[in-house]
């Protein structure tokens, strides 16, 4: 799957891997109750609701997407530790090569095994990578019912307005 990406964007998300819809359409978080689109728009990123065909349309935003891991599955939890540790290890040399502002990891699972990091929380994270700051969002898949939509958008506006800082 390949990135949405570009030298020193405001803010790079990173999801955990592909899921198989967006393996098998090229676009990134394709699979229609996933909500990273609705909540990138309803948290002020981007001045519509756009459709997962639009990615290319982040770069002009100064945003882009990656992921943790390359291979695509059905479900996140299919993936190996070893996967998410590796995965981190190609995510930093990504970032330290690309310096966005900030790395959105949407994902705190995913985050704590890819960085070794345990107690991390949602939200910002003591962390860089090199000049990059990291904030951990929530998984926007709609499998996570721990977050509602509105709680979801109200926590990528939390990072919108520290990038605009």
């Amino acid at each position: 799957m390949p990135d949405v990406a570009a030298d020193g964007l405001h803010v790079l998300f990173c999801g955990i891997n592909p899921g198989l819809m967006t393996a098998a359409t090229g676009h990134h978080f394709a699979r229609p109750g996933n909500r990273f689109w609705p909540a990138l728009h309803r948290s002020g990123f981007t001045p519509r609701l756009l459709k997962p065909a639009e990615q290319e349309e982040l770069l002009s935003h100064g945003l882009g997407i990656t992921n943790v891991v390359a291979r695509a599955t059905a479900r996140a939890d299919e993936l190996s530790a070893e996967e998410y540790r590796e995965g981190g290890r190609l995510l930093a040399l990504k970032v330290a090569r690309l310096r966005p502002r900030w790395l959105a990891v949407l994902g705190v699972t995913a985050y704590r095994t890819a960085f070794d990091d345990r107690g991390a929380k949602v939200g910002p994270q003591k962390r860089t990578i090199g000049d990059t700051r990291v904030w951990v969002l929530p998984n926007p898949s709609g499998l996570n019912a721990h977050w509602t939509p509105t709680a979801l958008a109200e926590e990528f506006a939390r990072l919108r307005e520290a990038a605009e800082r």
